[in-house]
């Protein structure tokens, strides 16, 4: 759990001390560092769910399942290219699960390599955001 959150609170802190080191325009640094924490935090993402739990919904509604972990350039540019679509997307946090990292290891030949997109049953690797959304089942 804490590892989720190791990169956020590292940019706070460094925000918080560039602010305090430039006092006259240290306000700019701060609001950076906190929207790149807010970027690389597991807030940014819909909630994870086990691996196990992602697996039993797929197979019931359809939907790819993402695994993905927080400060990972790829999965961040996913998840906001998706937009609204992210939330019909099963997300599996492989730092908090370690079942989904397995699966993960297994897909990519020992590698913890995200976004993974597993859909009917076959891995993707870092996929376009395109392409999931085109796996996304018709809205009801």
């Amino acid at each position: 759990m804490m590892r989720s959150w190791t990169l956020p609170i590292l940019f706070v802190v460094a925000g918080v001390l560039m602010a305090v080191a430039v006092t006259d325009t240290g306000v700019p640094f701060l609001v950076a560092f906190v929207l790149l924490a807010g970027l690389n935090s597991p807030l940014m993402f819909p909630r994870s769910i086990a691996a196990t739990e992602a697996r039993r919904r797929s197979a019931l509604d359809g939907r790819p399942i993402v695994y993905w972990r927080p400060g990972c350039k790829y999965c961040i540019r996913l998840r906001i290219r998706l937009g609204r679509d992210a939330r019909r997307l099963h997300w599996v946090n492989i730092w908090r699960d370690p079942d989904g990292a397995a699966e993960v290891r297994a897909a990519n030949n020992g590698n913890e390599t995200v976004p993974t997109v597993v859909t009917a049953g076959r891995p993707h690797v870092n996929p376009t955001p395109d392409w999931v959304r085109g796996q996304l089942p018709p809205s009801t």
